[in-house]
């Protein structure tokens, strides 16, 4: 540090006075320590850098999954409501449900959309020539047409059942269902109940009713006919509107089965997406608290950093001391470059933690959303940090003894 004379009241220099250092001389003074020690910055700016990084793609990640949960619940709508045929008792046989049931729920003034599945006895295969173990996992439901519009459905490939093909030896297949019978295109045979049908659709992956992707669907009538089905529903589907749904969802029960109790299962798809994004919660702060972990550990790291430094630079702090250098600008210089190192390694975690999250986003198919109070709040904590970890070795510092820091 540079000192002047004032002048007396003689017009006489003065006692030499210490000068007054600008923020740019601060800064320039803190960066000398870490431009000549460049090796050892990195490493410790790498523990910061880790930890905020960590903590930006982690709160990125939970946000752009929520954004794309909240997008899928917009576009498929949350007022879906699956009633289920259930036992009335542990080891029951499965109620049916009234084959009228579709008719009684559109009599529920809320009501704008309804239609029904129902679980048919038969087996999936190939061709004759593949085992049925192989395709085991693969059901059969008899359906409307009006199920696709009902639930926001989409083909990806071919048509679904309509008044024509729901009464001939047609099906359409879950995506999943067509992967594992090696279906790839429309116009293949498969064979139900031994007997030959025609597959004239792939239906695309369903969200809110992923079990419609291992099933093979045909029409109602055709299942009558060739396949032995007694035409009783096993699930039902309803839509009205958002306002109306918790209170559709209490009669809903008793309107399709009056008077058996226990026989209906009314769920809400929508909720299991839902559920998956506070499950989301749960790991996000866990990770969150790995992040914090290897933030301490860098705060650690930058702390032992600015001891050795000390150390090492005992000389110039006496020297610098000698010249008229006040306790206070020396802590001031160690403190400055504690947080300089801090905000270098919070910067290139912020952008690591950024380029992390529209990374895995995009590849997820995710909105990329990097909230900004994520980026400020690391940047905080790296301050913070910086602040704690050189506080003590800017003190001993400025303690040091001009003549003893020059003598060692």
């Amino acid at each position: 540090m540079s000192t002047h004379r004032g002048p007396n009241a003689h017009g006489d220099a003065g006692p030499l006075r210490p000068a007054r250092l600008t923020w740019i001389d601060i800064l320039r003074t803190g960066a000398v320590g870490l431009r000549a020690r460049r090796a050892r910055v990195v490493l410790s700016a790498l523990g910061i850098a880790i930890g905020i990084a960590t903590m930006v793609a982690v709160v990125g990640l939970t946000t752009s999954s929520k954004a794309h949960v909240m997008a899928q619940l917009d576009r498929l709508g949350t007022n879906l409501l699956t009633a289920d045929a259930i036992a009335p008792q542990e080891g029951d046989p499965v109620a049916e449900l009234p084959k009228n049931a579709v008719a009684m729920v559109k009599r529920i003034g809320p009501v704008e959309q309804a239609t029904d599945m129902g679980r048919v006895d038969a087996q999936v295969r190939r061709s004759a020539a593949v085992p049925p173990e192989l395709t085991a996992g693969i059901g059969t439901q008899a359906a409307r047409p009006d199920l696709l519009d009902t639930l926001n459905a989409r083909m990806a490939q071919g048509r679904w059942l309509d008044r024509a093909s729901e009464r001939i030896p047609a099906v359409v297949l879950g995506k999943v269902a067509a992967d594992r019978v090696g279906v790839s295109a429309p116009g293949a045979r498969i064979m139900i109940a031994e007997r030959d049908f025609v597959v004239i659709g792939i239906l695309d992956r369903v969200e809110l009713v992923p079990a419609l992707d291992r099933v093979a669907m045909v029409g109602f009538p055709a299942a009558e006919r060739y396949l032995g089905f007694n035409g009783h529903p096993t699930t039902l589907f309803e839509r009205s509107s958002d306002a109306s749904v918790e209170a559709v969802r209490q009669v809903l029960g008793p309107t399709i089965n009056p008077g058996r109790d226990g026989t209906v299962k009314v769920s809400r798809p929508s909720d299991a997406l839902a559920a998956r994004a506070a499950t989301d919660k749960g790991l996000t702060t866990l990770m969150l608290g790995l992040g914090a972990v290897a933030l301490l550990v860098g705060g650690v790291g930058v702390a032992n950093t600015m001891v050795i430094s000390v150390l090492e630079r005992r000389a110039e702090i006496g020297l610098r001391r000698s010249l008229g250098a006040t306790r206070g600008a020396v802590r001031l210089q160690f403190l400055t470059e504690s947080l300089l190192l801090s905000a270098l390694g919070g910067a290139v975690g912020a952008v690591l933690g950024t380029l992390a999250t529209l990374t895995f986003a995009h590849a997820q198919r995710w909105i990329p959303v990097v909230p900004p109070s994520s980026l400020a709040g690391g940047l905080a904590a790296t301050l913070v940090i910086g602040a704690l970890a050189g506080l003590y070795p800017a003190i001993r510092a400025s303690r040091l003894d001009p003549t003893v820091a020059l003598a060692g």
